[in-house]
């Protein structure tokens, strides 16, 4: 590793991550600069090769931060065209039938009337567009690798990783140093299970008295289908079939974009106990229902991606301060499970944090720990959905679908989510997985190439890259975990969790040997959640590596 001096650059406010929850925090920044004739520096650093490559959402969006955010957005373009027109809930109870749910017995958090079926990345993309005309500066394809820190403790800021090392971490010829950036204020706006944050929250104590957080995984495809097939608007949610089968939570959903395109996806509770499931064979069973295949068939697939999803709501919030700091959207884990969303509620975070920041600079402090953006956030609206949603998921897993979905039912639509009670799940994902030999594997059918696919096909699908001979971003602690612990207990769950197959056990001379297909990563995160030993940790990889998803 080099020891060359790093260039610095000081600004007002760092954000890390271009997503709508860091885009939201620099527009509203400069947005009360303007207002208040105040003068604030605005930096957003993106890991991702272009704002909204990495962005990956169902999504169904809630347009209630964008309204306070830019009224007037849909004169200004903003990619949200099309309105949803109907809900459908379904239960698939094999794997040929379903049921539909009559509107009147699903939860209230489930309508979507006023609601939009978008692409996030798309939205993403025109936040940056606006972000820049208010005088935001935005780093696309620079990854924030490390916090810097002041003497006393207190955040200084971000330090961009070193480009052009080797798999061993010599400079190459095209070596170039990482920058440090810093602020008075920095805002981790990373996404879920983010790679700072992740530290922060463990360095600060964030999470002292919270239940742990709680996630799953989501894989999703984009397609063309015929249009004689397509809905614009309709909103589809399921449950049930394939998870039901090894009693794993979860749900899924189709919804159907404008220009005869539709998204697919199935989120997986990464609870579940049997080491057998494999997160992108379920997907793949998933669209084999008739229900699904049905819409597809004849389509082109156009993507595929997977992310992780922060799902545990208020009970596990962290404090989202510390000084020099703040941590917003699902870096904290502001999504709505409820509602399965999670933009309006991160847009919300960052438009408070901002706030928050303005009124410190006015009064000139600099880098103490705003604890009244926690108040100021849990105030909000966006804080009164988290407090009515606390239990949608922890009596999911305490009581299972059906009776955890009886007592949503109640709590939602006729108590408002203000039953007085606060149930908790206290058990971390990773600790719910069982020995392999006391379950039984699912059985998955081989990929027909019409509807169903494999690993390679999807990863090739997902444009994900990093650059050659680099050095390998997904850490174990200890490299003799998976093949002495982890393969003779829980089978090395690792090569089924990974809905891209970064990870395998090859035999050579006779001898289990643990390889990590780095290269194939789309940074889902799903690894560093579910590792049974939590030996592997998730680090950045050069700036711009990984995914490019369009329209997703």
């Amino acid at each position: 590793m080099s020891t060359e001096e790093r260039e610095s650059m000081e600004f007002d406010v760092v954000v890390v991550g271009a997503g709508p929850g860091g885009l939201a925090t620099a527009c509203r920044l400069m947005q009360i600069a303007k207002e208040n004739e105040q003068e604030i520096s605005v930096v957003v650093l993106e890991k991702g090769s272009e704002v909204g490559a990495h962005i990956l959402s169902g999504a169904v969006i809630e347009p209630r931060a964008l309204d306070e955010l830019f009224p007037d957005w849909k004169e200004n373009g903003a990619p949200l065209k099309t309105a949803v027109t109907r809900d459908d809930i379904l239960f698939f109870t094999s794997p040929t039938a379903s049921v539909k749910m009559p509107p009147f017995l699903s939860p209230k958090t489930m309508h979507n009337h006023g609601n939009y079926v978008a692409s996030l990345g798309n939205l993403t993309r025109w936040l940056g567009e606006q972000a820049e005309a208010l005088g935001v500066e935005i780093f696309p394809g620079f990854a924030a690798a490390e916090v810097l820190y002041h003497e006393d403790g207190r955040v200084k800021g971000v330090a961009t990783g070193d480009m052009g090392l080797d798999v061993d971490g010599n400079p190459k010829d095209s070596f170039e140093r990482g920058m440090e950036l810093h602020a008075k204020y920095t805002v981790f706006a990373e996404g879920c299970r983010g790679h700072l944050g992740k530290q922060l929250i463990s360095q600060f104590k964030l999470d002292e008295g919270k239940s742990p957080q709680h996630y799953g995984i989501g894989v999703k495809e984009l397609w063309q289908i015929d249009p004689a097939k397509h809905e614009p608007g309709v909103v589809v949610h399921g449950a049930g079939w394939p998870l039901s089968e090894t009693k794993t939570t979860g749900g899924a959903f189709m919804y159907h974009l404008e220009d005869n395109q539709v998204v697919v996806g199935l989120i997986i509770d990464l609870n579940y106990a049997n080491p057998h499931l494999s997160t992108f064979e379920e997907f793949q069973r998933f669209k084999s229902h008739p229900v699904i295949r049905d819409v597809l068939e004849g389509g082109e697939r156009i993507c595929y991606g997977a992310r992780a999803i922060a799902k545990g709501g208020l009970n596990s919030l962290p404090r989202m301060s510390m000084p020099g700091a703040l941590l917003v959207g699902c870096e904290a884990g502001t999504l709505n499970f409820a509602k399965i969303k999670g933009t309006h509620t991160a847009m919300k975070s960052g438009m408070v944090a901002a706030e928050t920041i303005a009124n410190a600079l006015a009064k000139g402090d600099e880098g103490r720990e705003l604890t009244e953006f926690n108040d100021a956030f849990l105030s909000s609206w966006a804080g009164d959905e988290l407090q009515r949603s606390r239990n949608w998921g922890p009596v999911m897993h305490k009581f299972g679908m059906y009776l955890g979905g009886a007592y949503n039912f109640i709590d939602q639509n006729f108590f408002g989510g203000k039953l007085p009670f606060n149930f908790r799940d206290d058990t971390p994902d990773y600790a719910c997985m069982k020995p392999a030999d006391s379950c039984l594997a699912p059985s998955y059918p081989k990929p027909d190439g019409k509807v169903t696919f494999d690993k390679p096909s999807s990863v090739f699908m997902s444009n994900t890259n990093h650059e050659d001979n680099q050095p390998v971003h997904l850490k174990l602690t200890d490299p003799s975990v998976p093949i002495q612990a982890n393969l003779p207990k829980y089978a090395e769950p690792a090569q089924r969790y990974c809905p891209v197959g970064v990870y395998e056990v090859v035999v050579k001379d006779d001898v289990p040997q643990f390889q990590i297909n780095s290269q194939n990563c789309i940074h889902c995160k799903t690894c560093d959640i579910k590792d049974p030993a939590q030996n592997i940790t998730w680090v950045v990889p050069e700036g711009g590596g990984g995914p490019n998803y369009p329209n997703m």
